[in-house]
């Protein structure tokens, strides 16, 4: 019987094993829309696509425009920060300091649209960026092709890519920080009146990530970064396939291993952090909410999700199994 009783137990253990290692990994990421120049509308539309396709990627989305979130405790519990379509200068010196040292710890920055024309003369974001938005000519038709090695943002895409948006240009070529360029506007399939002021290089960038982030100082830890130039329109961000380019660039950026969600070593990441509170405030354009947008609560107004339960039923069940077998073979 006490054999019995023991294998039993043995069986227990290894199903609660196999229950905690099959366990996804969620990240924690913020997005930060504030924007103090030119707003576009697809803004409110971009941040509900990217909550509506945060559980599929075991992604806990947060939304905010309220830039006194940039503290290092805030930031601490982050995996990852989207800018999303910003303008001007939506940091202050204090909060771009913070911004730094998150980054400084193995933080993973993904950058859409005019993400690229935020921080203008702030050096360690364009860096970590990859390069600075110049101009676009108007928005319109135009092929977008598919180069450089494979990519989570790119492998579902056809080569030549049909699309409505902003061809955008930059001030200079983010190869030259290091990025690997996925992403080429064709310039033969629209019309750019000019004038061009500086060399992005060729071909013409449009998407680009870095293995290590150029941003980081010496003597940090380099996360990964990713930006994509596309996401003009509203139209845009209800396309499955937009919608999966970004959400490859993101889900690529996370798995950089430097943050809590794949590496117990990570100094930032995975929704832990001493001040993080399941009720902070999400703010709008006017500077007032109720509440942070999650992927598990995509309403606006809601509380933040709160952080998934360490052990699933089916482990709590398999711990109350082994209990229970260990307790009949004591008393056999």
């Amino acid at each position: 019987m006490k054999t019995l009783t023991l294998l039993l137990s043995t069986a227990t253990i290894l199903s609660l094993m196999t229950d905690i290692l099959a366990q996804p990994n969620v990240a924690r990421v913020l997005i930060y829309s504030a924007t103090r120049d030119f707003r576009h509308d697809s803004i409110p539309t971009a941040v509900d696509a990217l909550v509506a396709h945060g559980p599929t990627a075991n992604i806990t989305f947060d939304h905010t425009e309220d830039e006194t979130w940039f503290t290092d405790d805030r930031l601490q519990q982050y995996d990852g920060i989207v800018f999303l379509s910003n303008t001007g200068e939506v940091l202050n010196e204090a909060e771009k300091a913070a911004f730094q040292r998150w980054l400084d710890l193995g933080g993973n920055l993904i950058g859409i649209h005019s993400a690229s024309d935020c921080l203008r003369n702030t050096t360690f974001f364009q860096h970590e960026l990859g390069a600075a938005f110049d101009y676009h000519p108007e928005l319109q038709n135009a092929t977008v092709d598919v180069i450089g090695p494979s990519h989570p943002s790119t492998s579902m895409l056809p080569k030549e890519w049909a699309v409505r948006d902003e061809m955008y240009n930059f001030k200079s070529d983010p190869r030259s920080v290091g990025a690997v360029v996925i992403l080429s506007a064709n310039e033969s399939s629209y019309t750019d009146p000019g004038p061009r002021k500086f060399d992005q290089g060729t071909p013409h960038p449009t998407a680009w990530f870095q293995e290590h982030g150029a941003g980081v100082d010496s003597n940090g830890t380099a996360g990964r970064s990713f930006y994509t130039s596309l996401g003009h329109l509203n139209e845009t961000w209800q396309d499955d396939l937009f919608m999966a380019h970004v959400m490859g660039g993101i889900t690529w950026a996370l798995q950089s291993n430097t943050t809590l969600a794949f590496n117990s070593s990570g100094k930032v990441g995975n929704g832990t952090t001493a001040n993080a509170s399941s009720s902070s405030a999400s703010t709008t354009a006017s500077g007032t909410g109720t509440g942070s947008v999650s992927s598990t609560s995509p309403t606006a107004g809601g509380s933040s999700a709160a952080p998934p339960p360490l052990l699933s039923a089916r482990a709590l069940s398999a711990i109350g199994g082994f209990v229970l077998a260990i307790s009949l073979w004591t008393l056999l």
